[in-house]
């Protein structure tokens, strides 16, 4: 099979790198959204109704661009079920739960460490190598994140909020498992069809839940304000569905850690939605942390291409 890493080693990740920051965008923004829907629905019907939006938008994609539906093995729908259950189910029980109690730059800052437990993980999981470079490109994004989160809010780390920060940490370990253990996934059936069936397969245990717990709130849905209603609908559709496929492409072409990096992003877009969309105030210490980020992707990726690049050679 050809392989995807030119003579240079880093040329073709280029346009995978837009995605995937594109899709930090998308998520930095998600937190905002959940913020928003706080209190106006319950965290497992709010989650539920997000992942029945993005499971529609996936089949409807798949239908209007005519692609077949694949046939997974009986060991690949365990897989698909394994990732449905930490990174739809578990992982928004908890950002939904954990949002109720927690501003959303806190939150975000805790997710942000994403690309540290992904790192570490691969590490001892696939002893993929982490050398000097990568370690400090790590440091440094969750440092700049850090910058970015107490420069925009000083009382985020005030408070007894210790159980929803649990809950957020429960985000990391579910998104975690579900970048690690997509890899022989995402190289059968694709990261469309993985994504697809793994929100469908996560949909369906969050609609379960909700109906046991008797949480079936549709009588709130008339009552949800416009703004609320785009928060759902950028929720499922762009945040979910669009940023699912667009992220697991990315772990299929460049690997889960290389990936899970531009999560670091994540901080930094919350704030500056925050800023445009909220009127918060830019500081020079937020524009230093987004700096300190890029840089520390920056070297996390080259030290990675790199590393593709002698392998190939």
């Amino acid at each position: 099979m050809k392989s995807l890493v030119p003579s240079d080693g880093r040329a073709s990740d280029v346009p995978i790198y837009l995605k995937l920051a594109s899709v930090t965008m998308l998520w930095g923004g998600t937190f905002v959204a959940g913020r928003y829907l706080a209190g106006s629905l319950s965290p497992l019907f709010a989650a539920s109704l997000r992942f029945a939006l993005a499971s529609l938008a996936l089949l409807l994609f798949m239908g209007l661009a005519r692609i077949p539906l694949a046939r997974p093995t009986g060991r690949q729908w365990l897989q698909l079920g394994l990732l449905g259950f930490f990174g739809i189910y578990f992982y928004n029980l908890c950002f939904f739960y954990g949002l109720q109690y927690i501003h959303a730059s806190r939150a975000s800052l805790i997710v942000a460490l994403n690309p540290a437990v992904i790192g570490l993980a691969s590490w001892l999981l696939f002893k993929e190598r982490l050398n000097t470079s990568k370690i400090v490109g790590i440091l440094l994004c969750l440092g700049g994140a850090g910058l970015v989160i107490v420069s925009g809010d000083q009382s985020v780390f005030a408070g007894g909020a210790w159980f929803a920060d649990l809950l957020l940490l429960g985000c990391v370990l579910g998104w975690g498992i579900y970048s690690l253990f997509s890899r022989n996934l995402n190289q059968a059936l694709g990261p469309l069809h993985t994504v697809t069936y793994s929100v469908v397969l996560g949909t369906l245990m969050l609609w379960l839940t909700c109906a046991v717990r008797g949480e079936l709130q549709w009588q709130l849905l008339a009552q949800l304000r416009p703004g609320q209603v785009i928060s759902l609908l950028y929720l499922g559709v762009l945040g979910s569905a669009l940023a699912y496929i667009w992220y697991y492409d990315g772990i299929r072409r460049i690997g889960a850690t290389r990936t899970g990096v531009f999560i670091a992003l994540n901080p930094l877009t919350a704030v500056i939605l925050g800023a445009l969309l909220l009127g918060e105030q830019m500081t020079g210490t937020m524009y230093l942390g987004g700096a300190v980020i890029l840089l520390g992707i920056y070297l996390c990726n080259k030290a990675f291409a790199a590393t593709g690049k002698r392998r190939i050679l």
